[in-house]
Order: structure tokens, then sequence, then C-alpha cells
């Protein structure tokens, strides 16, 4: 029961973070990405804060159970770079880029309840839902089974 809890409560913050740093505007992000035009470098300090925050903390706490998820904070970061994560990362970074939304913004517009928002994260679903079959032919037939 603790731990849907704690993530329900870490998403509205991160979306209050998102609301606050005006990054759920499209706009913000195209603006980052026109690095010939009108550059934007709102999105650089929002990640930079984030990562001034992140790094150290994880240094500190790193390999030790954490105190209220009951998760242990990994040792090392991990790295596995293959063909898979840069398709991914090229993929996201395409769609990123066109529509000035990833997927957290995404959810956190929905309160908007305008359509080009809905269809993103109806797609983003929908992207994820594809994946999910491809990848794992054992989900998929569960899945199949679950809708007969």
């Amino acid at each position: 029961m603790a731990k849907p809890l704690i993530g329900f409560l870490c998403g509205l913050l991160f979306a209050f973070g998102l609301g606050l740093a005006q990054m759920t505007e499209p706009t913000r992000v195209i603006g980052f990405l026109d690095f010939f035009g009108d550059w934007d470098p709102t999105l650089m300090f929002v990640m930079g804060g984030a990562i001034a925050f992140y790094l150290p903390v994880w240094y500190l706490l790193r390999g030790r159970k954490a105190v209220v998820g009951g998760d242990i904070i990994p040792k090392k970061l991990v790295s596995n770079l293959d063909k898979r994560l840069f398709i991914g990362a090229g993929i996201f970074g395409v769609g990123w880029g066109i529509a000035g939304v990833c997927p957290g913004p995404g959810i956190v517009l929905l309160a908007r309840a305008q359509v080009d928002f809905i269809l993103f994260v109806a797609c983003m679903i929908a992207g994820i839902l594809l994946h999910s079959l491809l990848m794992n032919p054992k989900a998929s037939k569960q899945v199949a089974a679950a809708t007969a």
C-alpha cells in the first residue's frame, strides 16, 4: 500500500515541477531544440538542476536500502549500450522534437483535454503496447487471451 502512494506522491511532485518550470509547454521544448534560431535554454537549466540534485544524493545512498520504498539503490550505473537502446532513443528523440512533448509532460497535459495531447498519449500507449507485444511473445498471448 505504501509503494503506490509514494509513487503517486512522487508523480504529483514531478508534475508540479514540470508545470513550475513550464516544461509542459511544447514551445519551450521546441525552443530548446532550435539552436540556430530563437534558442531557449530553460530545459537545460531544468535538467541541470535535476542532475545537480540527483548525483550527490545517489553517491551518498548507493548500495543502501532505500528508507521509504524498500528498494536497494544500485552501487553502479548500468550502461548497456546496444542497438536497441540507440534505436529507441532515436525514435524517442524524433518524436520529442516533432511534438515538443515527452511522456511525463504528455500525461500532465491530459488535464487540458485538448485533442492533440490526448492523441499524443494514446499513440504513446499504443507504442508501449506494440513494443510489449513484439518483444515479449508470451505476454502477447496473455493479452490476447484476456481480451478474447
